[in-house]
């Protein structure tokens, strides 16, 4: 099934916030500390929040950085990397930050969504001018140095694996697809690269996967979640009052909230007028659950 409007809605989402970000990304469930991390890319900054059983979520803590929020990954530890434009940011758990060395360069290209492998190791994709097709995804090395894993896509976005970690998902929000292949979780080597779906109404963004190895990708600019099979069909779907949806987790200590982020980004005043949740984060229990978060194997 690939006509969107005859999938199965998966539930109504509730509002879980209490104010809209200007572009809220980057969903984390962190597993130690039962806190839901999340960004504001342009804002630089990210929020550690209490999620409730109900599904609001309280704000925490507000942590800022001295750069664009890309991404966040948790290590065990409870230190924090963060994807600024060209380097990595790190925050120790006693609050200190520190910045690593260039990793990108290009004055208009940043860092934008990524995630931490099987493996623990940072994996994270860049964003530059529009109608280019020369960006980049990024694998993070034990040893600092980064490791190209595509050099041709138009805006490198969401992420992730299957639970066995062999297969990766990715997208390329600029061409509206999404890519798998397969991958070792020990090694990190990746195998040929495939479309496995087409979004043809808005652009994929931000996406995860489910314990039955299902994806789940939000749509920007359709105000819409999707839930793929293995085998490319959309079978599940989620309508978010909100049209720039931006990413999507599976949070709580049972991993069964599905969390969406929101943006205001790119909606006009009038927009903004007929869409006043946009920003906020969404949240709904659809009936599946989430695979454990792998988390970042910290700086070594």
């Amino acid at each position: 099934m690939n006509d969107v409007t005859a999938a199965p809605e998966l539930g109504t989402p509730r509002v879980a916030t209490e104010t809209g970000l200007f572009l809220a990304e980057g969903p984390l469930w962190d597993p130690v500390r039962e806190r839901l991390l999340w960004v504001d890319i342009l804002d630089g900054c990210v929020y550690r929040g209490v999620l409730a059983d109900d599904g609001t979520i309280e704000v925490e803590d507000r942590i800022r950085f001295p750069d664009t929020a890309g991404t966040v990954a948790v290590a065990a530890s409870g230190e924090l990397v963060v994807a600024g434009t060209r380097r990595l940011f790190f925050r120790t758990p006693d609050g200190a930050i520190s910045a690593g060395p260039e990793l990108i360069s290009g004055a208009d290209r940043r860092f934008n969504d990524g995630k931490a492998d099987p493996a623990g190791r940072l994996i994270v994709g860049t964003k530059g001018p529009a109608g280019t097709r020369s960006e980049v995804f990024v694998r993070v090395e034990d040893d600092g140095s980064a490791a190209v894993l595509d050099d041709d896509l138009a805006l490198a976005n969401g992420l992730g694996w299957t639970a066995d970690g062999r297969r990766f998902y990715s997208v390329d929000t600029g061409a509206g697809v999404i890519h798998v292949r397969a991958y070792d979780p020990r090694t990190g080597a990746v195998g040929e690269r495939r479309v496995f779906a087409t979004v043809g109404d808005g652009h994929p963004d931000g996406l995860t996967l489910d314990d039955e190895d299902h994806v789940w990708v939000a749509v920007w600019g359709a105000g819409r979640v999707l839930r793929y099979s293995p085998a490319g069909e959309i079978v599940g779907r989620i309508e978010v009052p909100a049209p720039h949806t931006s990413s999507v987790a599976f949070a709580g200590p049972a991993l069964d909230i599905l969390v969406i982020t929101t943006a205001q980004e790119g909606l006009g005043d009038a927009e903004l007028a007929a869409h006043p949740l946009s920003g906020r984060l969404f949240t709904l229990r659809p009936g599946f659950r989430g695979g454990p978060p792998p988390l970042w194997s910290g700086r070594v």
